[in-house]
């Protein structure tokens, strides 16, 4: 028992050693051990992930979650600085000078270093450092254990870990002057060092601002290794380098500007070459410009440099309330379209005349400002000798004699003033100096001189305070009115053109200390595009805005209406703001209910072109109306239809009353107004769900949809078929063909830009608010890329694929392959039951006494098959197949003789045993889908079948004519190996080809119908 016990401390004390050799005398194993796989690169991120992640595709290994890199007080009202997440630099906004954002010479960790200290402008710095390690498993990431300086315990690890160390920094700021906590943050950083000068780093990495795209490219020849995106903004990259986080660079990027780069270099759909940052010296688009990004993330503010390029909004610096001019439209091309160029100049329009409300007036945007000035800020080493000192106070008290009025962060101004802070009387020459003591006598008589004073001071502050709320009010009131009125004239001006239409969200300060977002749309024209009341633009109509425009002297603010010519509105009444500074109201012209569009003066030849447009266009029913337009010496307004809701409205809304407008009949609408639109050589150029309107109930009650906005469109003149790109991309990000965009496109775009548009808003309709190109951040890609997905449309449903067929038609990367809106029209995902009932009869009787091997036939029956599932006298019920047997026989792997058997049972329903009619259901709606929710193929497989056959008389209804159908190769549409009703590309047709006349609106060579032989597929 005793050699037992031995042996077993024994191996206990030799297993101890065994485990703690090589420890530090910390207890800790050796780091060296720790070997890190040269394929990981470390991202960190500004909601405090750090992300270990494959060098070669960027994929994420394993995530380490910790706190946010900043970490900024939320309940104050107004931002004081704005930290940089990726060095920890500060940002100052305001100023004593109204400057607006400055930088500071100093980051959060050099004041951490330095404190405590004191700036030149006043501010107590308070600083702490808090270092900690993290012990993570190197494969999967998991944290093992946590050191801080007051903790560590032992640890003897059984896989390879990971030793990251991460620093706190706390900073403190304690205004004199306010005598109050100006602000604070928290900054985290990792344990890191640059890399050797001897290390290249053979890739380059851009990562976006806003959110967490991040490409890496190689430095060398410019291709692109891989695109990823982390979900947050990448603050710090690193890699690992002998036992250690070794800091790698990176580009910051504007978002628009990286997807720009990226889906526009290379080829679209292999993204293998990057032209960017190398660009070419006869480009001189491909410039960049350095900003500064303001961002928002959580309830906070940041800034970060940025680099964009040419065609992203900039904010200019230089005033308090920054406001962006319209582009430079000063040339046209031969189309007589203003040439769009990007423009940073503005204009203050507004100076604050109080210092009271500078910071609650500063309107503070979210998105790319110019490089901000660097303030003159200094630390001080040492306090200075004119800083007066008194015993048994922390905060000395100010020097400065005028009274400092303090803006509270409640947002409300109408309370009294702050005290007025002490004072410090030194005779000149003497500070620095010991003063003697003064004599009793002399300090007595400045202690009456003293109370004498204090007294005359009090009788004078309770006069103040009992008139000071009044005037205060009363000055209040008129400073709101200002900012309601600029407000209102300049705000909608920060919507900028740019490349593709994309949405930027300003951020800024309302009078009360919220937040006011403001969503516009920018494209690349300078005409007005309204967009009526829509749910996503409902933080648009801000209804406490006052209006710029002529009011009545008499009555209160509220009651003013606005009278110019025959249209009246009421201010206070917005439907919805566009870009160009545009505003919707609603409003009245000859006792009828409108919607007043006002328009700023550098917009009245694009308001004049909207209107010709407008009168040329609005005796449709389907498109919205024009009544007239009137101007005074500050605006043009035009009068046209007030509509009830969007179609996002209509789409989105669970509640929206449709007054019997069902889906396909809106749809059909709006095409109808389309291919009015087309039949007048106008182009719409924007269709989207915003652009649909539902008109107000008529006198029966019934409501219409209405195509709107006409700020975009274009009029095609004599002859022409197309329009020019050179005066820029126009449209909406994600609703744009993909001709439009792609520089490989060689012609130009046609009326066929509008059937891709009308594709997206078919199927987010059908698909209750789905888009086909999937979500909005990589919509425009994927139309690039042609990748689209109509997942909603099931595959086994009539309905379905009869919308399936039209849709893919319109989203077609080849404009040549839309049909034209007439063409769509026909189409039977607009046919009603009782139309396709007569179809199926007139197929049937005009293949009746075809020959068994004649071409129609064959046609018909080329992979019937599929569409009837083998014998389609085993899907019916049993009544109809006792009925069926009585008088003929019919073949069951037919189509034609189930089209036969469908003819006879409708023409003979009366004389059908009522067990056969109760089967098959009434005439004609019943009876049909009958047939098609067995055979959901067979509406659409005779449809693509009979083809040939459309130029006959009874077929007229039912097919476009030769003007109406685009280019269509030779397809087989039949059901066979290859995908339903697409070209079957490996077989040539054996029939020859009939010319069609031109058509008119789309320039495209004369149609081709061909007779397909395909033995394969049959």
């Amino acid at each position: 028992m005793d050699w037992t016990a031995s042996s077993r401390a024994l191996l206990w004390c030799i297993s101890a050693l065994l485990c703690c050799a090589g420890l530090p005398r910390t207890g800790l194993c050796s780091a060296s051990t720790v070997s890190l796989p040269e394929s990981l690169l470390f991202v960190s991120t500004l909601d405090g992930n750090l992300h270990a992640v494959s060098k070669k595709s960027g994929s994420i290994k394993w995530t380490l979650k910790e706190d946010p890199v900043l970490q900024v007080p939320t309940h104050v009202a107004e931002p004081a600085f704005l930290p940089d997440p990726n060095d920890g630099s500060l940002y100052s906004l305001g100023g004593k000078n109204k400057e607006g954002l400055t930088k500071l010479p100093f980051t959060i960790p050099e004041l951490v270093q330095a404190s405590p200290c004191r700036s030149s402008d006043g501010v107590l710095y308070m600083g702490k450092k808090q270092d900690l390690w993290y012990v993570v498993d190197l494969l999967t990431g998991e944290k093992q254990q946590t050191l801080t300086s007051s903790f560590a315990e032992m640890l003897c690890p059984s896989s390879s870990l990971l030793y990251l160390g991460r620093t706190e920094y706390t900073i403190t700021m304690y205004d004199t002057k306010s005598r109050e906590l100006r602000w604070n943050a928290t900054y985290f950083d990792y344990a890191s060092t640059l890399p050797d000068d001897e290390t290249k780093y053979k890739v380059a990495h851009f990562v976006s601002n806003g959110d967490g795209l991040v490409v890496t490219v190689d430095s060398d020849s410019g291709d692109v290794q891989w695109v990823q995106n982390y979900n947050s903004p990448v603050v710090a990259m690193y890699i690992w380098q002998r036992e250690g986080l070794r800091k790698v660079p990176h580009t910051n990027v504007a978002v628009e500007t990286l997807r720009y780069l990226t889906f526009m270099s290379g080829e679209v759909g292999r993204i293998t070459q990057w032209k960017y940052p190398f660009p070419k010296e006869n480009k001189p688009k491909n410039k960049f410009m350095a900003t500064l990004y303001v961002g928002k993330y959580s309830t906070s503010l940041y800034a970060s440099p940025s680099l964009v390029h040419d065609g992203v909004t900039v904010v200019p610096r230089g005033s308090t309330f920054p406001m962006l001019e319209g582009p430079d439209s000063q040339e046209t091309d031969e189309d007589k379209e203003c040439v769009i160029t990007p423009s940073v100049k503005f204009n203050a329009a507004l100076r604050e005349r109080n210092r009271i409300n500078f910071m609650r007036n500063y309107l503070l945007l979210i998105g790319h400002h110019e490089p901000p000035p660097e303030a003159h800020n200094k630390i001080l080493e040492r306090f200075p000798d004119s800083f007066p000192r008194s015993q048994g106070n922390v905060i000395p008290p100010t020097t400065d004699k005028k009274v400092e009025e303090k803006v509270n962060d409640s947002g409300m101004d109408d309370g009294p003033p702050a005290p007025l802070p002490e004072t410090s009387i030194q005779e000149p020459g003497i500070s620095g100096r010991a003063v003697r003591p003064e004599a009793p006598v002399d300090s007595m008589l400045k202690d009456m001189a003293t109370i004498i004073f204090s007294t005359f001071l009090l009788a004078g502050w309770v006069a103040f305070v009992i008139t000071y709320p009044k005037s205060v009010h009363k000055q209040q009131q008129l400073q709101h009115q200002e900012f309601q009125r600029q407000m209102e004239e300049k705000l909608e001006q920060l919507q900028r053109q740019q490349p593709f239409s994309t949405a930027d969200v300003g951020l800024g300060l309302t009078p009360d200390g919220d937040y006011l977002e403001v969503a516009h749309t920018c494209s690349d024209h300078s005409s007005p595009n309204v967009t009526p009341r829509a749910s996503n633009h409902s933080n648009l109509s801000v209804s406490e805005l006052g209006s710029s425009a002529n009011e009545h002297e008499d009555g209160e603010e509220d009651s003013n209406i606005v009278r110019v010519g025959n249209i009246t509105f009421r201010p206070k009444e917005v439907l919805g703001h566009g870009a160009e500074g545009t505003i919707v109201y609603k409003g009245q012209f000859d006792n009828r209910a409108v919607a007043v569009k006002r328009i700023l003066p550098e917009c009245f030849s694009f308001a004049d072109r909207e209107v010709q447009l407008l009168r040329e266009s609005d005796e449709h029913p389907n498109v919205i109306r024009y009544f007239c337009t009137e101007r005074d010496r500050q605006f043009q307004y035009i009068a046209i239809e007030l509509c009830a809701a969007s179609l996002q409205e209509y789409v989105e809304r669970k509640d929206f009353d449709q007054r019997g407008l069902e889906p396909v009949m809106l749809l059909q609408q709006t095409m109808s107004g389309l291919a009015h639109l087309h039949s007048l050589n106008i182009v719409h150029r924007d269709l989207k769900p915003h652009n649909i309107l539902v008109s107000m109930p008529n006198a029966h009650g019934r409501v219409r949809a209405m195509i709107s906005d006409f700020g975009l469109c274009k009029k095609l003149a004599v002859g022409r078929h197309s329009f020019s790109r050179r005066s820029g991309v126009p449209g909406t990000e994600g609703w744009i063909a993909p001709e439009v965009l792609s520089e490989d496109c060689k012609d130009n775009p046609t009326c066929a830009v509008d059937i891709f548009s009308a594709g997206c808003v078919f199927y987010y309709v059908v698909s209750q608010g789905s888009h086909p190109f999937g979500k909005s951040l990589q919509r425009q890609a994927n139309i690039l890329l042609g990748t689209y997905s109509l997942d909603h449309l099931q595959t086994d449903k009539h309905e379905d694929i009869v919308a399936r067929d039209l849709i893919e038609q319109m989203l077609s990367m080849e404009p040549h392959r839309r049909p034209l809106a007439e063409s769509v029209l026909k189409h039977p995902f607009f046919w009603s039951l009782e139309k396709e009932l007569q179809f199926f009869q007139d197929v049937s009787d005009r293949i009746e006494k075809e020959p068994l091997d004649g071409p129609i036939v064959r046609q018909l029956e080329r992979g019937g098959r599929a569409v009837v599932k083998g014998d389609w006298r085993e899907h019916i019920t049993v009544p109809l197949q006792t009925d069926l047997r009585k008088f003929r026989s019919y073949k069951g792997g037919s189509v034609r003789d189930l089209l036969r058997a469908m003819r006879n049972k409708k023409h003979h329903y009366r004389e059908l045993p009522a067990e056969v009619q109760e089967t098959l259901g009434s005439i004609p709606d019943e009876f049909v889908s009958y047939f098609t929710s067995r055979f959901p193929h067979l509406l659409m497989h005779t449809y693509l079948a009979m083809r040939t056959c459309a130029s006959e008389r009874p077929f007229l209804p039912y097919y476009a004519t030769a003007g109406q159908l685009a280019k269509t190769p030779a397809q087989c549409t039949h059901l066979g190996p290859h995908r339903q009703n697409e070209p079957c590309t490996q077989h040539l047709p054996t029939h020859a080809p009939s010319s069609q006349p031109p058509d008119p609106i789309q320039s495209s060579p004369p149609v081709q119908i061909f007779t397909i032989d395909c033995a394969k597929c049959a």
